[in-house]
C-alpha cells in the first residue's frame, strides 16, 4: 500500500475480479431458463459478455479523459440524460418490461437511461459543489440548483416507475451533500424528508406496499409475494460452508425467480457456500477502503468529492442487494454491481470504476511517479496518458479590476510590480552598480588602514577578531582565530598577527 500506484492497481484488480465472477455466475444461474426459452444455454451469457467488453472499453476511455474535460462535459451529459428519461416514458419509444417503462431497445440491445442519469448526476453534482465550495459559500449555493435538478431526475424515474434506481439516486444526492460539508442539522432534515418520501412511495403503489408487507410478515403469503425472498433463504441454506459446487445449484431450475439478476447472491451462496459469499463481501469491503483512500489522498476538490460519492453509491447498492437477499431489507430490485445480469448496469458500473481509477492516478505521489517514468508494465501496455497536477484557481485575483492606463492606479501598480521583483529600468541600473562598487572600495580601504570595518560594515576587532581569515575581497588569508590580546584560541600561545 506504500507504493504510489497501489490504489490504481487495486481498483483495476477489483473491477476485473467482480466482472469475471459475474460472468461465471450469470452463465451458471441463467443456463436452465435460457435453454427452456431460447434453446441455448448461452443466450443471456453472450449478451452479458458483449456488455462487459463494452464496459471495459468505456473503462479505458474513462482512464484517459482529462479531469478538465470531464467537468466541462458534465452538464451537457446531464441534460442529454434528462431528455432520454423523458422520451422513455412515451409509448412507442420506451419499452416496458416487468412493470417498468425504462428501456430503449435499439437493434435488439436494450439501454436503460436511468443508469446513465445516475453517473451524469454524480459527475455534475461533484463539479457544482467543488466549484461553489469555499470560504464565502452559503447554504443556498450548496442546495441550488442541486436539489431542484435531483427532484426533476427523481420524478422522471418515479414515473417509470423504478424504485431501485430512485433509491440509488437518493444515495448519490445524500453522499454529495455529506462529503461537501453540509451542516448536520440541514443534512438530517433532508434525510428525514427523503425517508418520508420513500414511505409514501412504498405505500402508494400496490407492488411496493406488497413487498413491505412481505418483509414485515414473511409467512403471510409464502407462495405469493413472499415466495422469492423465501426461496432465496432456502438457496443460501443449501450452500452450507463449502457450497454445492459451481453449476450445481438446484434453485436455478425455476425455483428462484430472477436468479441471474436480483437474487444472484443467493446462487453464489448455494454453489460457492459461505466462503464464496464472504469473498464477495471482502471484495466490496476492499473497494470501499480503496475508494475512500483515494478520496482522502486527492488534492483536487472535484476528484475528492466525486470519488467518495461514487464509492458510497456502489457500496450502498451492494449492501441493499445483499441485504434483501439475506432477509434484512425489503426487496427493492437493486442489482449487485458487476455481478448481476444487466448490460447497461455492467457497462455504467465499469465506467464508474474507470473514473475512480483515473482519480487514483491523480494522487500527488502517483503523479510524481508517473512523470518519473515509474508507470510499470500495465501502464506502458495500455499507453495511458500522464495525469496533470492539480492547480487551484485563484478566484480572488480574477475579481480585481485591471487599472486604467496613465492614471495613478497604473503608476502605483507599476511601482509595486517593480518592488515585487520586476527588473529595474536601464537608466536606474548604472548608478546603483556604481554606488555598490564605490562602497566596496571604501570598505576595503578602511580595512587596510586598520579601522576595523570589513566590506559588510561589521566591526572586526571589538575585543577579538571576527573576520575568520577573510578580507574584503573574499580571499582567505589566515585560517587561525585569535583573541583580542593576540593569544591563539587553539594553542593558547601568543603570536603576531599578520
Amino acid at each position: 500500500m506504500a507504493r504510489p500506484l497501489a490504489s490504481f492497481h487495486l481498483v483495476v484488480t477489483i473491477a476485473v475480479l467482480l466482472t469475471v465472477l459475474g460472468l461465471v455466475m450469470v452463465l451458471s444461474s441463467s443456463s436452465v431458463e435460457a435453454v427452456a426459452s431460447a434453446g441455448s444455454a448461452y443466450g443471456l451469457f453472450t449478451s452479458q459478455v458483449i456488455f462487459a467488453i463494452l464496459g471495459f472499453a468505456v473503462f479505458y476511455v474513462a482512464l484517459q479523459v482529462p479531469v478538465r474535460m470531464l467537468r466541462k462535459l458534465s452538464f451537457p451529459a446531464l441534460a442529454v440524460t434528462v431528455v432520454m428519461l423523458a422520451l422513455v416514458l412515451i409509448p412507442g419509444i420506451g419499452t416496458e418490461s416487468q412493470g417498468t417503462r425504462g428501456w430503449f431497445v435499439i437493434g435488439g440491445i436494450s439501454v436503460q437511461p436511468s443508469e446513465l442519469a445516475k453517473i451524469a448526476f454524480a459527475v455534475w453534482g461533484a463539479h457544482l459543489l467543488a466549484t461553489r465550495r469555499g470560504e464565502h459559500s452559503t447554504l443556498k449555493d450548496m442546495l441550488i440548483p442541486l436539489i431542484p435538478a435531483a427532484l426533476i431526475v427523481t420524478g422522471l424515474i418515479v414515473l417509470q416507475p423504478d424504485l431501485g434506481t430512485t433509491i440509488s439516486l437518493a444515495i448519490i444526492v445524500l453522499a454529495l451533500l455529506w462529503f461537501a460539508g453540509l451542516p448536520l442539522r440541514v443534512f438530517l432534515g433532508i434525510v428525514g424528508t427523503a425517508s418520508a418520501f420513500a414511505v409514501v412511495l412504498a405505500l402508494t403503489a400496490g407492488y411496493r406496499s406488497a413487498r413491505v408487507r412481505a418483509f414485515l410478515n414473511p409467512g403471510e403469503d409464502p407462495q405469493g409475494i413472499g415466495y422469492q425472498a423465501r426461496q432465496a433463504k432456502f438457496s443460501l441454506a443449501d450452500g452450507g460452508i463449502w457450497g454445492r459446487g459451481l453449476g450445481q445449484s438446484r434453485a436455478k431450475w425455476s425455483y428462484l425467480p430472477n436468479a441471474h439478476n436480483d437474487f444472484i447472491f443467493a446462487i453464489i451462496g448455494e454453489e460457492l457456500g459461505f466462503l464464496g459469499g464472504v469473498a464477495v463481501l471482502g471484495l466490496f469491503g476492499l473497494f470501499a477502503y480503496v475508494g475512500l483512500r483515494i478520496a482522502m489522498r486527492s488534492v483536487d476538490p472535484f476528484l475528492r468529492l466525486f470519488t467518495a460519492t461514487a464509492t458510497t453509491w456502489i457500496i450502498g447498492q451492494a449492501f441493499i442487494n445483499i441485504g434483501y437477499v439475506v432477509g434484512l431489507l425489503p426487496v427493492t430490485g437493486l442489482q449487485l454491481p458487476l455481478v448481476s445480469a444487466g448490460g447497461t448496469s455492467t457497462a455504467t458500473t465499469l465506467l464508474m470504476f474507470g473514473l475512480i481509477a483515473n482519480a487514483a492516478r491523480h494522487e500527488p505521489e502517483a503523479i510524481a511517479a508517473l512523470h518519473a517514468g515509474q508507470d510499470g508494465r500495465f501502464g506502458r501496455l495500455l499507453r495511458l496518458r500522464k495525469p496533470e497536477a492539480y492547480l487551484p484557481m485563484r478566484v480572488a485575483a480574477a475579481k480585481v479590476p485591471a487599472p486604467r492606463r496613465g492614471g495613478a492606479a497604473a503608476t502605483r501598480t507599476r511601482r509595486e510590480g517593480e518592488g515585487r521583483g520586476r527588473a529595474p529600468r536601464e537608466r536606474d541600473t548604472k548608478p546603483r552598480a556604481a554606488d555598490q562598487r564605490a562602497g566596496r572600495a571604501r570598505a576595503a580601504e578602511e580595512t587596510r588602514r586598520g579601522t576595523g570595518r570589513t566590506a559588510n560594515g561589521r566591526t572586526a576587532n571589538s575585543g577579538r577578531t571576527a573576520n575568520s581569515g577573510r578580507t574584503a575581497n573574499g580571499r582567505r588569508t589566515n585560517s587561525s582565530r585569535t583573541n583580542g590580546d593576540g593569544t591563539d584560541r587553539r594553542t593558547g600561545e601568543r603570536g603576531n598577527r599578520r
